[in-house]
């Protein structure tokens, strides 16, 4: 099954949008960036998407051999979505578009973020040179959600699951007050404050670890 409407033009970046550029489809490839989901928990990290949609999305995606299905071995045996390897290409696309809409001079009306969102986030943001030959491993918490940042020669690394002995570990109690803090709209100490936030490896540490994810300067209007 096709996208219901195409360009109609043999340019490959209007062929690329003919592929992705239906409403949800992006961010379905951005659902999926850390790895396979279910259906159930792609609703989730999508609440504005009707199940309908979503279902229609994903049998577009599926066509042309961006998402595919597979059933997990027992005791799981459930099915999830994941990306082939030539959807996973889409990561730096997806990187770049998110770096480009930061630097956006009028900030998004919806405040509401989910955590895989939140986190592949930091990839927009990161600054190698801040690193300076850094190596660490954070732990991110997220409501229910555990991930992993690592920073190393390699860059960035970002996974689902907990590290194990972490450099420090920022556990918030929802996805905004980590946006809150990414942005410097709440300060460590008052998030410590509120009780939404919980650290463990020291201040510095954590300060240390918002400073190789600076916002970018909006552009100007």
């Amino acid at each position: 099954m096709g996208t219901t409407r195409s360009y109609g033009e043999a340019c490959r970046f209007a062929h690329a949008l003919d592929l992705v550029g239906e409403r949800w489809a992006l961010l379905i490839v951005r659902e999926l960036l850390l790895g396979p989901k279910r259906f159930t928990d792609l609703r989730d990290g999508l609440p504005h998407a009707s199940p309908n949609i979503l279902s229609e999305r994903l049998r577009s995606l599926e066509s042309h051999n961006i998402v595919r299905k597979r059933k997990l071995p027992p005791p799981a045996a459930a099915q999830v979505y994941e990306l082939t390897e030539w959807g996973a290409e889409l990561e730096p696309i997806v990187t770049r578009l998110g770096a480009w809409g930061a630097r956006s001079p009028a900030p998004p009306e919806h405040r509401e973020i989910g955590s895989d969102s939140i986190v592949l986030a930091l990839r927009s943001l990161f600054d190698a040179e801040a690193a300076n030959g850094l190596e660490a491993g954070y732990a991110l918490r997220i409501a229910e959600d555990d991930y992993r940042v690592g920073v190393g020669v390699g860059g960035l690394e970002l996974e689902r699951g907990a590290p194990g002995s972490p450099t420090a570990t920022i556990a918030v109690a929802e996805p905004g007050l980590l946006a809150a803090l990414l942005s410097g709209e709440l300060s460590l100490d008052a998030a410590l404050a509120s009780g939404g936030v919980e650290i463990e490896g020291g201040k510095r540490a954590v300060r240390n670890f918002f400073a190789l994810f600076p916002m970018p300067e909006p552009c100007p209007s």
